[in-house]
């Protein structure tokens, strides 16, 4: 299983629920798809806005960690991480299925990679969840876990061979479901 999430934008506490979810969940690796420390010019500054405790924190579980580059990391931003943080994507299997990693500002739902039938596409980015098909492939969005739009609850999401789940940060339940079939 995989725990993915998305633009934590420096706060601390949303990390700390964050981390505790992954602990949880049992799940192997924890996928960051960008926007770590750094809140960005466009955003309010979190309450809890940290990006050191950030960085330290994830950096204690590194080896579990594939995270892609957000439109707000830099190289500054790497030098504070033990973990490869800078890769525009990142390419996975998970049974037979390719799962596609990215950001969001690149490749979107509205620009896809080239992906074949039944693979995965999964994006931050837009702070809004989404699970669904699309097309020829499946699209993952997990929401934010510090800045939800659009009225949704800070979320992350689960894959696994099966389905596609993104959860409530806080209630830990499920908003949006989509099996892989």
């Amino acid at each position: 299983m995989l725990f993915v999430c998305s633009d934590i934008h420096g706060d601390y506490q949303a990390l700390l629920l964050t981390l505790a979810a992954f602990e949880r969940s049992g799940a192997s690796h924890l996928v960051c798809l960008g926007d770590v420390l750094n809140h960005g010019p466009r955003n309010p500054v979190p309450e809890h806005y940290a990006p050191t405790k950030v960085a330290a924190a994830l950096n204690r579980i590194a080896e579990h960690i594939i995270a892609v580059r957000g439109n707000c990391d830099s190289e500054v931003d790497q030098a504070l991480c033990e973990f490869p943080l800078l890769a525009e994507y990142n390419q996975l299997l998970l049974a037979s299925r390719k799962v596609f990693l990215c950001h969001g500002h690149t490749y979107n739902p509205s620009k896809l990679p080239p992906l074949a039938e039944g693979d995965l596409f999964v994006s931050g980015h837009s702070h809004v969840p989404q699970a669904d098909y699309q097309e020829k492939c499946f699209v993952l969005n997990p929401g934010s876990v510090s800045m939800p739009r659009q009225g949704w609850p800070r979320s992350y999401a689960l894959i696994d061979e099966t389905k596609m789940q993104v959860i409530n940060l806080s209630g830990n339940e499920v908003l949006l479901s989509c099996p892989l079939s």
